[in-house]
């Protein structure tokens, strides 16, 4: 089985799955953080080397100051105290993202949880986090800048270089997955998606367990990748 080298996931419809069965969105982002334990180390043992989610966008702030206080503090519990799992297993957290308009625990749950696992080596979970797409090329764009006013080279730069100016010099992405029903990118890793296969599911993301991962999978497993060229094979 082709297993995809970096899988995304826009964790989308906590909210509507808790608001479904007439709880507050909080207990549907609380329900959320658990599935993402739970799918990492399935997506690490099925041989994904890479998973990037979507926490929590720059565009977020916008939503009530009780739910965003809510994700704050769900995120600082969860980077100081949970993925001991994820931990154990091997597998590094860093976390994509601007620092502004953070709070100082936050920050400092961040770099906890990114230090504590620097040294795992088994994959990595990326948790895209006061992310966004656009935000994260602008930044990479302000980095490149600087090096070109010190001098670099850009006689042979390519789109591969590019990489290295994201928040994080990562892969690009096999398989994008959108949970919740959307069939939007919202700003999600535009750059690092380029030729990604999407896969869109109405599954709210507390739902999107094991088994609807790996229909995911076989999808991805089914696709004629071409990267703008061909198969020879399929086109004959």
């Amino acid at each position: 089985m082709e297993i995809p080298n970096h899988v995304a996931i826009i964790m989308d419809g906590n909210g509507r799955w808790a608001t479904k069965r007439g709880l507050k969105r909080s207990a549907g982002h609380l329900e959320g953080s658990k599935t993402l334990e739970k799918l990492a180390l399935h997506a690490m043992n099925m041989g994904v080397k890479v998973l990037s989610v979507y926490a929590f966008s720059c565009d977020n702030f916008k939503r009530s100051p009780e739910e965003v206080t809510y994700l704050m503090d769900l995120i600082v519990k969860y980077f100081n105290t949970k993925f001991e799992k994820i931990n154990k297993k091997g597998i590094r957290v860093v976390v994509s993202g601007r620092k502004t308009n953070l709070r100082p625990d936050v920050l400092a749950a961040i770099t906890n949880i990114e230090t504590k696992t620097q040294d795992n080596q088994n994959g990595i979970l990326n948790i895209c986090f006061n992310y966004g797409g656009q935000e994260e090329i602008i930044d990479a764009a302000k980095k490149l800048a600087l090096d070109i006013n010190n001098g670099l080279d850009m006689t042979n730069f390519t789109r591969e270089d590019f990489f290295k100016y994201l928040y994080h010099d990562l892969p690009p992405i096999d398989l994008l997955i959108r949970t919740g029903g959307e069939l939007r990118v919202s700003n999600f890793m535009l750059y690092e998606m380029s030729y990604s296969e999407f896969y869109f599911t109405n599954t709210y993301f507390p739902d999107f367990d094991k088994s609807e991962f790996n229909k995911a999978l076989f999808m991805f497993q089914n696709r004629d990748r071409r990267f703008g060229g061909l198969n020879d094979q399929k086109s004959n």
